[in-house]
């Protein structure tokens, strides 16, 4: 897994795994468990620090970060 940041960075922002993705990238869950998101799929969060958010997927393939208040 890896961080979205790399330091605190408190944001509301919309996390986003491009449709163009060969596969699921997956963000750990609570409990450790893989968190599938398919391509495609996005969601918005409000007040979230980015540098506990972590990710992992198959190379290549990305999150993005859209928009955002910080």
């Amino acid at each position: 897994y890896a961080p979205l940041a790399a330091s605190t960075t408190v944001a509301s922002v919309t996390i986003s795994c491009p449709p163009a993705n060969s596969g699921p990238v997956y963000f750990k869950g609570d409990d450790g468990s893989d968190v599938p998101w398919v391509p495609g799929e996005w969601h918005d969060f409000q007040r979230v620090n980015l540098a506990e958010i972590e990710v992992k997927g198959t190379p290549g393939d990305t999150v993005t970060i859209v928009g955002g208040t910080w």
